[in-house]
């Protein structure tokens, strides 16, 4: 699917889909439910014998973003991170401060500040909403700590 998307999108804007293309959207498409950054793509290809430069792996994703098929996710890393951009389905992140692991948010989780938003005449176009705290593991892992010191 994603595949015959964008070669349609190529070559609708006079590229080509070439191999190396092909495989940095095989990386994301392997790798679904991860959030990778540049390095990280060029490392799965690395570690799987594929000759792509870290140059065309960069300028790869840069033009999966502009055609609208990775989002582009900034989680004050000082590095961007990326997703498929699946159409109709947005989702949310929560970041853990103590192990870095990034969850997964679903919409549907979020409605009622969209709709008491809405309420208030705002329009929503697009939303990107991240969430800073600690998960449940390094949670349970403080509170154990916690309560051995006692």
């Amino acid at each position: 699917m994603y595949f015959d998307s964008l070669k349609k999108e190529l070559k609708d804007k006079n590229y080509r889909m070439t191999p190396q293309r092909e495989l940095v959207l095989k990386v994301f498409i392997d790798n679904e439910n991860e959030h990778l950054g540049a390095e990280d793509v060029y490392r799965i290809l690395f570690n799987n014998k594929h000759s792509v430069s870290k140059a065309t792996v960069y300028r790869t994703i840069e033009l999966l973003v502009e055609f609208g098929f990775l989002r582009k996710l900034d989680f004050g890393e000082g590095i961007y991170r990326y997703e498929l951009a699946k159409k109709n389905h947005m989702h949310h992140h929560f970041i853990c401060k103590i192990c870095g692991k990034i969850y997964e948010i679903e919409e549907k989780h979020l409605d009622f500040l969209k709709e008491n938003l809405e309420n208030q005449g705002f329009i929503f176009e697009d939303f990107d909403f991240k969430i800073y705290g600690i998960c449940p593991k390094c949670s349970r892992k403080m509170k154990k700590s916690i309560v051995s010191k006692k």
